[in-house]
Order: C-alpha cells, then structure tokens, then sequence
C-alpha cells in the first residue's frame, strides 16, 4: 500500500488551525503576517495551537520579509522561547546577498532546535544554485523537508525542476522530502504525484474569502480527497 500523500495548510489562528485538522490536513505551518510572506508567530498563539490539535505543527522561524536572516541572537531567542511555548517542529531557510545558503546562521539556529525536525522554506527558489545548496544542507540534523515550487514564480514555473529532483530522490542531498506549494493547484497534483511527490503546501487554496478569511474545512478535505484519505 503507497504511503499517505502529506498534506500541511498554513495556520494563522486557532480558528485556522481547528478549520485545518478537520478537513484532514496532517500538518499545520503556523505563520503570521502573510502579507510579508509569513512571519515567526507568538509563542502564546504557540500554545494556544498546541493546546486546540493534535496533528503536527512547524512553527515559522522569519523575524522580517525577504530571506535574509537578520538579527542571528534574536532569531536564536526566539527559537528558544517558541519550544518553551510547545513547538517541536519549524520552519526556516536564510540566504546571503549572493543567494547562498547562509550557513552561518543555519548552524546557529539548528543548535538551537537540537535535533528538532525542520524545514527549509521556499528560500531555495530564491537561491542563486538550489543543487549546491542542497548539499551543503546535506547532513544537517532535523532538516526533513523542503518546501518548494521549483521556480520563485511558483509551481507552474517550476514543474519542470520539481520532476528532475523528484528523480533525484535518495541522491546526496535529495534526501529530505519535497514539499510542493506556492501557486499549487489541484490539477498540477495528478503529474506531481505519479512522479513520486507525497508532500503538498496549500496557503490561500484552504480559505475560500482569501486571506482576510479563516480556513475553510471543506476546502481542505477537496485537497485530502484528491490526494487520498
């Protein structure tokens, strides 16, 4: 029997975050502020998430718009503060001006996390070599996931990239899981999946009002239909 297809929906709230589980989604990326492309939340909303499910969450790690890490101290306090606040699981990936894997600052937030499993965020469809970077993340620990389009412009730009590393899985560096989103729609998912895909991000897919609206359950469980019960 295939394993189930992952599916993990942003999280603003608790509204958001009871809407998510009941449609069926596996896995939360709990964010504020989308319209800087989601920030690091609070830690009482943390908590407040902890306490209302039980399915998984990533907790994002993002103190400013754009994917350059900032203030490294205050981004290792906040880590910090958000796994005294309950969360086990993040979110990240910072980049330097020359779109390069910041490595010094992914060290530091990785001790941080120590051994928590994580994600990098769509920073890879920002960077100025994806393959180079994903070797030299190659061996991080917690590093689990990569959260992509393929392409900054989004999914129908990147199918292309997404189908070559789908075929690279298990390589050095290829290791981790792909998780698509950004721009994904239900009908890129058939193609996706038959290349072996089993990991899905939907943002403003699950709210029906877009993003000044809540999660919308029925929303979700259409995507949990489509990639399997």
């Amino acid at each position: 029997m295939s394993k189930r297809a992952v599916l993990e929906v942003i999280a603003l709230d608790v509204e958001d975050a009871v809407a998510a589980q009941a449609g069926g989604a596996d896995r939360l990326e709990l964010v504020t502020d989308m319209a800087a492309d989601g920030l690091t939340p609070s830690a009482p909303t943390v908590a407040a998430i902890r306490a209302a499910v039980d399915i998984d969450v990533r907790v994002m790690l993002r103190l400013a718009d754009g994917f350059a890490a900032g203030d490294v101290e205050r981004l290792t306090r906040v880590a910090g503060e958000l796994r005294e606040a309950g969360a086990t699981q993040f979110v990240l990936g910072f980049l330097d001006a020359a779109g390069d894997v910041d490595l010094g600052a992914v060290e530091r937030i990785a001790e941080v996390l120590d051994g928590c499993r994580w994600t990098f965020h769509r920073a890879i469809d920002r960077a100025a070599n994806r393959d180079a970077l994903r070797k030299q993340l190659a061996d991080f620990p917690g590093l689990d996931t990569y959260l992509t389009a393929g392409a900054a412009g989004g999914v129908d730009d990147g199918l292309t990239v997404l189908l070559a590393e789908a075929r690279r899985r298990g390589e050095p560096g290829y290791e981790q899981q792909l998780l698509v989103g950004g721009g994904l729609r239900l009908d890129h998912v058939p193609g996706l999946m038959d290349a072996g895909i089993d990991g899905f991000h939907i943002g403003g897919a699950a709210r029906p009002a877009g993003w000044a609206g809540p999660v919308s359950a029925d929303a979700v469980s259409q995507w949990r239909r489509v990639l399997g019960e």
